[in-house]
């Protein structure tokens, strides 16, 4: 083994299988523990809020002595003792933070949806911290927008001017001084519907687009600038021109596409680049693949077992674990030559799937 590697985060099950399939001994601290996490980890501890999750951390702490800890979405900003393989504390900071985000893309002068003139409407409202674009709404009126800080109170948020494109983003890795690579460009799968449109649900890697070199040359920009280590998310909306909207200073949920369609590891990637080594060349894909989250349609008790449908699916639930509508379930994958094969396969093992869910 080449080491043991703690990750910790709100869903860890990604990055510690990328990790596992890396050479590494794996622990995690992780919101879920699904089936397999277990798979892929020596020891592993649940929380239930992010409150508790520094708390977590240290108890696995005592347990063992770790070489690494990687921080995934949630634990970005929490002090550890363990060296950090990924950004520094310090420097996340400011990228928690969308408002601040947005100074940070103006300052680059890199095209970015602006914010929102107070009364010019449509906006999008969103909160300026957290991830998923789970709270992200169009507000059509002063109206709507009171209605969502009733929703949300005591939340803070930022209003920003609507763009018409496809959302997607470039996966990047970066040195912590100032170079990157790209790594993979992908199509962002949206929700679409109800109080959650803008929740991210899925992936579809690679993504062609006119305007694809220039994201790429665009995020290389953001990421080199930004004083992170490893990988970097850089989001966009992918219309006659690219604008940048989030910069996401961790492994992002489009891991497991990445890897199957480019051929790669990605922790490895991040390890290599968090000390200073790049790949030489960029990668290039060997398929396509594609990732959705499946999401409870009512309050659902599933009952069977779905693990021998392993590996299209993942993030397995166990049985007789209640869901309450809206929550996710478990991740299912189709992948092709093509785009279109991938995602008729990806409808396929849906169906399959979905059987289970009623």
């Amino acid at each position: 083994m080449k080491g043991r590697v703690l990750v910790a985060g709100f869903a860890t099950r990604h990055v510690a299988q990328s990790a596992f399939r890396a050479g590494y001994s794996v622990y995690a601290v992780d919101h879920f523990c699904d089936q397999d996490l277990h798979w892929y980890t020596e020891d592993r501890i649940r929380f239930d809020e992010l409150e508790d999750l520094p708390v977590a951390i240290e108890d696995l702490c005592r347990r063992y002595r770790f070489d690494l800890i990687v921080m995934t979405s949630g634990a970005e900003d929490i002090a550890s003792d363990i060296p950090v393989c990924g950004t520094s504390k310090e420097k996340v900071i400011r990228f928690l933070d969308k408002l601040e985000m947005q100074h940070f893309f103006e300052e680059l002068k890199v095209p970015v949806a602006g914010l929102a003139k107070d009364g010019v409407y449509p906006a999008m409202i969103k909160p300026r911290r957290g991830s998923g674009g789970w709270r992200n709404t169009v507000a059509h009126s002063a109206d709507e927008t009171e209605a969502w800080k009733e929703r949300y109170p005591g939340i803070k948020f930022l209003s920003q001017q609507l763009v018409n494109g496809v959302p997607s983003s470039v996966c990047c890795v970066a040195d912590g001084g100032t170079c990157a690579r790209a790594i993979a460009t992908n199509e962002q799968l949206l929700r679409g519907k109800g109080e959650s449109a803008f929740g991210f649900c899925g992936s579809v890697t690679p993504f062609y687009h006119p305007q694809s070199s220039r994201m790429i040359a665009i995020a290389e920009t953001i990421a080199a600038a930004s004083g992170c280590s490893g990988t970097v998310g850089i989001d966009f909306v992918a219309g006659q021109e690219p604008h940048v909207i989030e910069i996401n200073p961790r492994f992002q949920a489009t891991v497991d596409t990445i890897e199957m369609a480019m051929a790669c590891n990605l922790f490895q990637i991040h390890v290599d680049a968090c000390r200073g080594i790049l790949p030489n060349a960029p990668l290039r894909p060997v398929m396509y693949a594609a990732r959705r989250i499946l999401f409870a349609e009512k309050d659902t008790h599933l009952r069977a077992n779905l693990k021998r449908h392993s590996p299209i699916i993942a993030d397995i639930p166990w049985p007789e674990t209640f869901f309450e509508k809206d929550q996710a379930i478990t991740s299912v994958y189709g992948w092709g030559e093509t785009r279109e094969a991938a995602l008729t396969r990806l409808d396929k093992n849906i169906t399959t799937i979905q059987q289970y869910l009623r």
